[in-house]
């Protein structure tokens, strides 16, 4: 969507060589040209000889897009934003990064202790404790830091134990369970902006693990998402029409078990293949890892951390 120039200012004050608006916004000259010519994300006023001068609205507008690329934005998804919009996300982004620096620097949380706990509780089936003390653990660290030190290793932790039969079926569903729960309602709790980027979270046909997708969608929501949780057990030509319909970025799935090594390759193969090239598509999981070369020669990114699956999708130039 190409920005319409709402009028242009002609105070001699207001118009700067492009060396001044490189220095002012802290992009180089030939970012600031590949950004007018590529994505139009500024009009410069253009001089007989076809010198740019940049407006104190083109700076102030290079300034919130440079903030919002260096949180980790693509440039393609953000040029056609209204200023306003862009002011939006770069606070919601400013507002994210404060609050993880407050949590840094807040004592430290023993989360050894906490999955040690949790899993204690789990093999007593003490469901309302867990949940208690899980939902505790979410107030103290955040959500960000809760998927990634506590959900995570929990859930990893349960399954090993239950691999090697030192937990009951019934008691790795229990933990399940009350975690799902707690990043779902998490998930739901995050709201972004309408021009904040959107996200489809699924897991694909015959993949019944839900909590590698709840997982996924928390991280997402604080990560600044806006996320469509479309759950388990989907077909490929489900979740294709679901993205085009709901005009997402990316399509991020979790596989966990691979019981049919051709059959999850033909789903996800098939999904590559009904997306638009504009939308991205990544996957995670243990599943994910073990087709890591199949699936990455498919066009689908495999990420081996949480933290990676929304990381640098479809960057551009910054």
């Amino acid at each position: 969507m190409k920005r319409v120039r709402a009028g242009t200012r002609t105070a001699p004050g207001d118009r700067h060589p492009i060396a001044v608006a490189a220095e002012r916004t802290g992009l180089t000259q030939d970012v600031l040209r590949v950004w007018e010519r590529r994505y139009q994300a500024v009009q410069p006023i253009r001089e007989k000889g076809g010198r740019r001068l940049y407006t104190n609205a083109d700076i102030d507008r290079l300034i919130l897009l440079n903030a919002a690329a260096e949180a980790g934005r693509s440039i393609g998804q953000i040029a056609g934003l209204s200023d306003k919009a862009l002011a939006r996300m770069v606070e919601e982004d400013t507002d994210s990064r404060i609050s993880r620096a407050a949590v840094a620097e807040m004592p430290a949380v023993d989360t050894e202790d906490l999955v040690t706990t949790a899993l204690a509780l789990t093999r007593s089936l003490a469901s309302a404790p867990l949940d208690a003390h899980l939902r505790r653990a979410v107030a103290r660290l955040g959500i960000a830091a809760f998927v990634e030190r506590v959900a995570a290793p929990l859930l990893r932790l349960v399954g090993d134990e239950w691999h090697a039969k030192r937990l009951t079926p019934s008691q790795e569903h229990l933990a399940s369970s009350i975690v799902h729960d707690i990043l779902i309602a998490a998930m739901r709790g995050f709201t972004h902006g309408p021009d904040s980027p959107r996200v489809l979270v699924a897991t694909p046909a015959g993949e019944r693990h839900a909590i590698g997708a709840a997982l996924a969608g928390a991280f997402a929501a604080v990560e600044g998402w806006n996320v469509i949780y479309l759950g388990t057990d989907l077909p490929a030509s489900e979740i294709a029409a679901a993205a085009v319909t709901a005009d997402v970025s990316l399509v991020a799935l979790s596989i966990v078990h691979v019981d049919d090594r051709e059959r999850v390759l033909g789903e996800m193969r098939s999904l590559r293949g009904r997306l638009p090239d504009a939308i991205g598509m990544t996957a995670g999981g243990t599943g994910a890892t073990l087709l890591k070369r199949e699936l990455t020669a498919s066009g689908v990114r495999v990420a081996e951390k949480i933290e990676d699956l929304f990381a640098s999708v479809g960057s551009d130039v910054r």
